[in-house]
Order: structure tokens, then C-alpha cells, then sequence
């Protein structure tokens, strides 16, 4: 069907004004007419001035050439079936009442390309799925699939994305009818899918929607994250924190049962929240070295529905431990003499204390693990992971204004730990003249430098941070650790503090002591740079030993040195060392990676260039180029990385100057955000049915959902508008027909 016809943009001001120039141009042309003697030719040209101008009236009236035709194609319905892992989920029911069905499998007939055969006599049926994918695979081009089989691996799947494919639809087909949208509505990616909707409705698309799934949660108990630490040291315990979720209506115990890869098992009885988290731990003792695998795995449920997600596995990393650790001290005190020992006895540290004593005529002392001066240079220095600075100052010849800004750099750019032990003679207070001062957690009372002392103890109490600090675990249980707390001896002195520094987190306070800011701090640890520093206020964790001997002081300052020098030794090789923050990321988390970087010779690599390539387990590999940072005397090198997938990625890390490498590797945790036997949700795609004026359609009724899509009424008729008004043949029209009355005037004499 095809018509043609004129339109005029009439207003009365263009009928008048159109009239007027009518009949003045008429006027004009007879008076010039009769003046000229009534002759042919000048009658011409006065016919010609009179058609110009009623030309120019009619243009006015913005004239245009509307067309009105029927395409030649065939209108299209686009089909479009979700293809994410969550449409593995079995929780559709069909008419055998003891038979589920996967939700894929329940759109199985809708999205085999034979289902409309009714309909391709009438209409164009293009059937696509979709999906969100990590990395499209080599060589592949988007395509429909009349088979319903999706083109891509489905482990390169991270997520739903529904508002793609609807803003897409539009520029698939030129004469799209009507969009078919099959889905769980469980969208995780991309804009709401509801702003693609309304530019369907605009265009006049209709989109109906078949919702697929259970919109409740099907009995389950899932086993939700299994945080593991990186790697851990022989013969130390190691903390292995997992969450369990349930939507059971009641509580219950289970037994949660480790296996090591070396054939070891542990098992737990823990006791599961009805609808909810619960959050639990085991201890696991590593005997020997090695690289080691942890699976996880919760007993089943009677009622649960869902066996796939009750296990999860991750690695871990069992090093003989090495750490250096550095004492710098000026009178020989208890606690100083202690800590020596603890630290001299522990088998994975190797100390070296340097004791600044006013009355001595040298720096040292009586055995192998005194030096006889200050580290001279980075690369002495920067061997130590842990420094202990007890009552020192800028005093006596002690510690020098450049020696506290390489203490400084060492924290912030080494990630290696610092502690402060201030003594009564409060020597530390002048430490607050150099750089240090950034790093203290705490405010000092300037006008108390020898701090408090008092004949009756004073006690720890732990804050709501220590109670889940592992640095302050003296025992197994939390129970237990606060039992050990409140029996801890007291200590008779302690450090002038005010308050707690921004940033700072505070684990014990004074359980007395109070000021006009609260409670007293007194063990406050904060993170500065890449690395940790430890404030502890009394002089009299050596008192612990109290009837116990070394079962808590060793512990305790065996803790503090492993925590200080943990992300410090997560990889580090001969003249490399790498470690990241946060240390146990998560999914879709943002890791920031240090590098230090050393030369042959033990100096710091101030300029290079430092690559670190990041194999996720998928296979997909990406290269990301170290910056070095502005104190380049530090050898640091800095880069960013975005986790997008779970599990254990391998790190090449490479400098083109020293030509070392380094191999190591970090496991994300967390879930995909695919996941199998999450509720549907049929209020989304409910939505994108009433916005773009659709149906909600059900997909058991397979012949309801062929008529509905047969009953669309006729497209409307395509129109096509030539504006004569503005047209270029129109603007020449005139132009020729001036020339030819100016042309005309000038042969008749008239110009």
C-alpha cells in the first residue's frame, strides 16, 4: 500500500498574509501591465513576478511530500534466553509432582528454533542467548543460535547482564516487532535493565517476558567463604576462618570436617543459625614445609536441596620461617631483657639488639647478638623485618635525626613492622622531633614525659578490636582469652597518653585510668605505608611470666613479630620481594601491589622497569607495569590490580634492569556472582513488561505465548516526508525563475 500526498502547515497569520501578498502583487502587476501599453511580452513578465511571489506565499506554508507506504521485509521478534550459570538451578517443577527440572531445561522447548515455525510466515524469528562473559574466546563473533546453545565457553561466564541485550535489540533488526525475553531476572551486570526498556517503549517494542525459576529460596546450607591465609609457618598454628549460610527455619549442629593434602583431617561440630550466617574457625598445626591444599567440606542436611555448594578449597604455603628482628635499647631494663630472650629462643627469629647504655664507653654488649652500631646504610637496614625501639631518644649519641627517617622510610616504604616500648625516663619523647612522630598511634602528654607509676598494678582491658585481634590471643577460645586477660600480673608504670590518633586501632586500654577522652590506651597498633606499628604503654609484659614461665610473654611477642612481618615475607626472592594489600583479597577488589627492587650489588633500584604478569584460573593473563614511587632511594615500585575472578592466580614478577624474576601467587576469595540456587527474580522482568507495554507470559504455556505474539496488530505504516519548503531542487527553482524575471526586465529596457 503506497499513497502520496501534499500537507501545508496552514495558520490563519499565513492564509493572511498570503492573501494580502495576492492581492498586492496583483495590483502592482496590472498597474505595470497598463504603464507598459497592455504588451505580450510584459504581460509575461508580470505573470512571472506574480508566480514568484505566490510560490514564496506557498513556502511560507512549509509544504511537504508525505509518503505513506508498507515495508517489503517481514517484521521480526527477537528471542532472547538467558544463558548464566544461574540457570543451572533445579527448582522448577514440571507435572510429575517428584520431578525438578534445572531453570535451562525449562525453556528448553521455548528456545528450540522449531517451536516457531508457526510463526515465520508472518514474521522474521531471530533466537539469541545471553549472557555477561569475562573474555569472548579467540576468533568468536556474536551470532544467533536457533539451537539455543550459547557460543561461548561457559567458564569465561561472570554475570547477567539484561540491559545490553534489550539496547541492542534495536540495532539488530530494522523492523523489529516485539522482543521475547526468557530470564531469571537475576541481573548482576550493567545498568538497570529498566532504562533499556524505556528506549524500547519509545521505539514502539513491546517486550514479553517469561519469567523462569522459584522466586523463594529453596532449603539450602552453603558454605560461603573459606578464608585461608596465604601461607603460614611450620610448627605455628595456623587460623582458619570459613562462614556458612542457611535457609533452614532451624538451627542445627553439623560436623565440619578439613582435609589437608597431605591426608591430614580435622573435623568441628559447630552449631548453624536458622536463616542466616554463622562465622567459625579451626586451628591447623603444620608440621612440615610445602605447598598444601585445604578443602572444606560441610555435612549435608536432610532437608537441604542443594549438594553442590557445601565444599570449598584453597592454598596455602608452609615456609620455614626466617625473620630478622632489630632491638635498639638504652638501659638494660626487665623488659628489655626478656624480650631479648623470647625473641633469642624463638626459632624463627633471628635477633639483633643493639643496647645504647649511658654508662658503658662503647655501644654492644656480652654476646653474638649485639652489633656494635646502627645499621649503616639501606641495605643493611632494610634486611630487618621487625625493629623494637625501647626507652631511646635523640640523646646521649643514641639515634640520630637521618637514622629516624630511615626508620620511617623502612616502615612506609619496606612494609616492615616498628614497636614502641617507651620506659620511665621517657626518652621518646625527643623521637617526636623527627619523622617518627607520623608514626606513633598515639598523643603524648608533653608535660609528663617519665610517664605514671603507682604502687598498686594496674591491668589490660581488652576493647571489642582486641577481643578479635589475633595479637592479643593468649588462648584458644575467646572465652578463654579473656579469662587470661583478667588474670594477666599487672604492671606500675605506664606511658603519658592522651588519646588515640586517627587511624588507630585501639586493642587494650587502662583498666582503671581515665581521662577526659575515656579509657587510657595502651596497645594501639595502625598501619602507615606498607607497613605496621605497635605501641605498647607499660614496661611490664616481662611480669606475665608469673607463674607460667613463657607460656604467654613468649606467645605474645611471637605474635606481635609474625603480624608486623606477614605481608612484608608473602613472596620475596634474592634481590626481589613483592606483597599486596589487602593480603587476602576479595572478589572484584582493588590490590595494590609492592614491589622492592634490589641491585646485584645489595643497593636499592632507584629507576627501572618492573612488570608483573597475572594469571587468573581461567587462563586469562594481564600484564600490569609497576610505577616507581617518588622516594626512589627505597628500590619501590607500585601497581594496581582488579580481581575479577575467584581462586589462586600466579604472579611472574620481572625487572628488565637486574633481569630477575620473581614467581609466587595470591588467592581472591569469595563467590562468582553466578551462582547456583539463588531465588529468580520475576518483579525485574515484570517491570520491563509494563514499561515497554508487554506481557508477562508463562513459559510452561507454550501455545499461549504463539498467540499472543500472533495477535500483534499490523505495524504502522512507514511514512516518508520530503519538506519541500527546504528542499535544495526548490531553493534552485527559485533562483532560475529570479534570474529569468531579471533577465526578462533587462531585454524589455525595463532595467
Amino acid at each position: 500500500m503506497n499513497t502520496r500526498h501534499l500537507t501545508l502547515l496552514w495558520t490563519p497569520w499565513t492564509i493572511a498574509i498570503a492573501v494580502l501578498l495576492a492581492i498586492a502583487t496583483a495590483a502592482i502587476c496590472w498597474l505595470s501591465w497598463r504603464r507598459s501599453g497592455y504588451g505580450r511580452w510584459f504581460g509575461l513578465l508580470e505573470l512571472l513576478r506574480f508566480a514568484l511571489v505566490m510560490l514564496a506565499a506557498l513556502l511560507l506554508n512549509q509544504p511537504e511530500l508525505v509518503r505513506q507506504f508498507r515495508p517489503d521485509e517481514k517484521p521480526a521478534i527477537l528471542v532472547l534466553h538467558d544463558n548464566s550459570p544461574s540457570m543451572a538451578t533445579r527448582d522448577v517443577s514440571t507435572n510429575e509432582s517428584s520431578r525438578v527440572i534445572t531453570r535451562r531445561e525449562s525453556i528448553a522447548t521455548l528456545v528450540d528454533g522449531q517451536t516457531w515455525d508457526a510463526l515465520r510466515d508472518k514474521m522474521e524469528i531471530g533466537i539469541q542467548p545471553f549472557a555477561r562473559h569475562q573474555r569472548p574466546e579467540e576468533g568468536e563473533t556474536p551470532e544467533s543460535h536457533d539451537d539455543g546453545q550459547s557460543p561461548t565457553n561457559a567458564s569465561a561466564i561472570a554475570g547477567s547482564d539484561l540491559y545490553t541485550p534489550l539496547r541492542e535489540a534495536g540495532q539488530q533488526y530494522d523492523n523489529l516487532r516485539a522482543v521475547v525475553l526468557i530470564s531469571d531476572g537475576d541481573w548482576n551486570e550493567g545498568p538497570p535493565p529498566v532504562q533499556a526498556a524505556t528506549q524500547l517503549r519509545l521505539d514502539e517494542v513491546p517486550v514479553f517476558t517469561i519469567p523462569v525459576g522459584s522466586a523463594t529460596r529453596l532449603p539450602d546450607v552453603e558454605l560461603l567463604s573459606l578464608d585461608a591465609p596465604t601461607f603460614g609457618v611450620v610448627g605455628k598454628s595456623v587460623r582458619i576462618p570459613f562462614s556458612v549460610e542457611s535457609s533452614l527455619p532451624r538451627e542445627f549442629v553439623t560436623t565440619v570436617t578439613l582435609k589437608v593434602s597431605n591426608d591430614e583431617t580435622l573435623s568441628k561440630e559447630i552449631r548453624v543459625a536458622p536463616m542466616g550466617r554463622t562465622t567459625e574457625s579451626l586451628l591447623w598445626k603444620p608440621q612440615e614445609i610445602g605447598d598444601y591444599n585445604l578443602a572444606l567440606n560441610i555435612a549435608t542436611h536432610a532437608n537441604e536441596a542443594l549438594l553442590d555448594n557445601n565444599a570449598l578449597s584453597a592454598p596455602i604455603a608452609i615456609r620455614e620461617e626466617s625473620l630478622r628482628v632489630l632491638v635498639v635499647e638504652s638501659y638494660p631494663r626487665w623488659e628489655y631483657r626478656y624480650l631479648r630472650n623470647a625473641l633469642s629462643r624463638d626459632p624463627g627469629v633471628e635477633v639483633s639488639c643493639l643496647l645504647y647504655h649511658p654508662h658503658l664507653d662503647k655501644v654492644g654488649g656480652g654476646n653474638a647478638d649485639y652489633i656494635k652500631e646502627f645499621p649503616v646504610g639501606l641495605d643493611e637496614l632494610s634486611a630487618y623485618d621487625v625493629v623494637f625501639l625501647g626507652d631511646v631518644g635523640l640523646d646521649d649519641g643514641q639515634l640520630s635525626p637521618e637514622q629516624c627517617r630511615l626508620l620511617k622510610g623502612l616502615v612506609e616504604f619496606q612494609a616492615s613492622g616498628l614497636v614502641f616500648i617507651p620506659g620511665w625516663q621517657g626518652r621518646q619523647h625527643t623521637l617526636l622531633e623527627t619523622e617518627l612522630n607520623e608514626l606513633y598511634p598515639v598523643v603524648l602528654d608533653e608535660g609528663q614525659p617519665d610517664g605514671w607509676g603507682s604502687r598498686t598494678p594496674g591491668h589490660f582491658e581488652l576493647t571489642e578490636l582486641g577481643r578479635r585481634s589475633l595479637l592479643t590471643k593468649l588462648a584458644d577460645t575467646q572465652d578463654e582469652n579473656m579469662e587470661v586477660w583478667e588474670n594477666l600480673p599487672g604492671f606500675q608504670w605506664y606511658a603519658p597518653v592522651l588519646r588515640a590518633r586517627a587511624g588507630g586501632e585501639v586493642l587494650a586500654v587502662h583498666q582503671g585510668m581515665v581521662n577526659a577522652r575515656g579509657r587510657l590506651p595502651l596497645l594501639v597498633t595502625r598501619t602507615y605505608g606498607a607497613g605496621k606499628v605497635l605501641f605498647m604503654g607499660t614496661d611490664g609484659a616481662w611480669r606475665w611470666r608469673e607463674g607460667v614461665e613463657d607460656k604467654y610473654h613468649y606467645r605474645f611477642w611471637g605474635q606481635v613479630v609474625r603480624w608486623m612481618a606477614y605481608q612484608r615475607n608473602m613472596a620475596k626472592g634474592e634481590t626481589m620481594r613483592l606483597h599486596y594489600a589487602p593480603d587476602q583479597p576479595l572478589l572484584r577488589q582493588t590490590l595494590t601491589l609492592h614491589a622492592n627492587v634490589m641491585e646485584n650489588s645489595g643497593e636499592p633500584l632507584a629507576r627501572g622497569d618492573v612488570i608483573a604478569r597475572i594469571t587468573a584460573p581461567s587462563g586469562q593473563m594481564k600484564s600490569v607495569r609497576f610505577s616507581p614511587a617518588e622516594e626512589d632511594e627505597w628500590g619501590v615500585f607500585r601497581g594496581r590490580y582488579r580481581t575479577e575472578e575467584p581462586g589462586r592466580h600466579e604472579v611472574n614478577l620481572y625487572c628488565q634492569q637486574t633481569d630477575a624474576t620473581l614467581e609466587t601467587s595470591f588467592f581472591v576469595q569469595g563467590t562468582r556472582l553466578e551462582q547456583v540456587g539463588k531465588p529468580s527474580r520475576p518483579e525485574v522482568l515484570e517491570e520491563i513488561a509494563r514499561v515497554t507495554g508487554g506481557r508477562v507470559l508463562d513459559a510452561a504455556d507454550v501455545d499461549q505465548v504463539l498467540r499472543s505474539l500472533d495477535a500483534l496488530p499490523e505495524p504502522p505504516l512507514a511514512v516518508r516526508r520530503v519538506a519541500l519548503w527546504s528542499h535544495p531542487a526548490t531553493v534552485g527553482a527559485m533562483v532560475l525563475l529570479l534570474g529569468l524575471f531579471w533577465i526578462g526586465r533587462k531585454a524589455g529596457g525595463l532595467i
